[in-house]
C-alpha cells in the first residue's frame, strides 16, 4: 500500500487541506492519506489547550471518507512533535518498501533545512510539495534537489485558505466554503477562537 502522510497543525482544519489529500488520492499518488495533527507544533505558536480540539476537528472533516485516516500517534509520542520521530514510529508500524510520501506546502518547505535530523528525515521521505503562494516559481527550490531532498511540484492551482485567517475571524462569520460544516458547527459549539 502506498502511504501519505499529511502532519500539521490543524488548527483549525479547513477545505484546502482536504482538497490537497483528495488531490493525492485523485492523482493515484497514494492509497490511502493518514491526517497526523501535532501534539505541541515544534515551529509554531500553539495553545496546547486547543490540541485535542485540533485532533477532534481533524476527525470530523475526514470521517466520511474511506482513503482517509487519522493518526494520534503525536499525543501518545508527548512532548513537541518533531516529523523525524514521528516518521520512525510509523516505519515501525507499516513497514513500507519505499520511501513514505508526505505532504508539504512551498512555505514550510522551504524552511525544511531548519526541521530536527533533516538529513535524516530526507532518506526517508519523498515530499509531494503543494504551492501556498502567488507568482511561485519551481526552479526557486531547485537548491533543496541538490541537497538531496527528493521531492515534486503538485500541479494543483492555489487557493488563499489559511487556518490563521479562519482564526481571526468572528466564529459566525466561519462558512462553509473555508471549513467543512461539522467543524464549523465544532468550533461554535466549544466556543474556540475567541480573544
Amino acid at each position: 500500500m502506498e502511504l501519505c502522510l499529511f502532519q500539521g497543525t490543524f488548527n483549525p482544519i479547513h477545505n484546502a487541506h482536504l482538497r490537497v489529500a483528495k488531490y493525492v488520492i485523485e492523482n493515484q499518488r497514494a492509497d490511502k492519506v493518514i491526517f497526523i495533527p501535532a501534539f505541541i507544533p515544534p515551529h509554531k505558536d500553539c495553545d496546547s489547550n486547543l490540541s485535542f480540539h485540533r485532533l477532534n476537528m481533524v476527525k470530523l472533516a475526514t470521517e466520511d471518507e474511506d482513503c482517509f485516516e487519522v493518526s494520534d500517534i503525536e499525543f501518545k509520542l508527548g512532548g513537541k512533535s518533531y516529523t523525524y520521530r514521528t516518521i520512525c514510529e510509523l516505519i515501525k508500524k507499516y513497514k513500507p518498501e519505499n520511501k513514505i510520501k508526505f505532504i508539504i506546502g512551498t512555505d514550510a518547505f522551504r524552511k525544511i533545512e531548519s526541521w530536527y535530523e533533516t538529513d535524516k528525515l530526507k532518506e526517508k521521505l519523498h515530499f509531494l510539495v503543494f504551492i501556498r503562494e502567488n507568482n511561485f516559481q519551481e526552479c526557486e527550490l531547485d537548491y533543496l534537489k541538490e541537497k538531496g531532498y527528493d521531492f515534486e511540484i503538485m500541479p494543483l492551482e492555489f487557493k488563499d485558505i489559511s487556518s490563521t485567517n479562519i482564526r481571526n475571524v468572528e466564529s459566525k462569520l466561519i462558512s462553509s466554503i473555508s471549513v467543512p460544516e461539522k467543524v464549523e458547527e465544532y468550533i461554535r459549539k466549544n466556543d474556540l477562537y475567541k480573544d
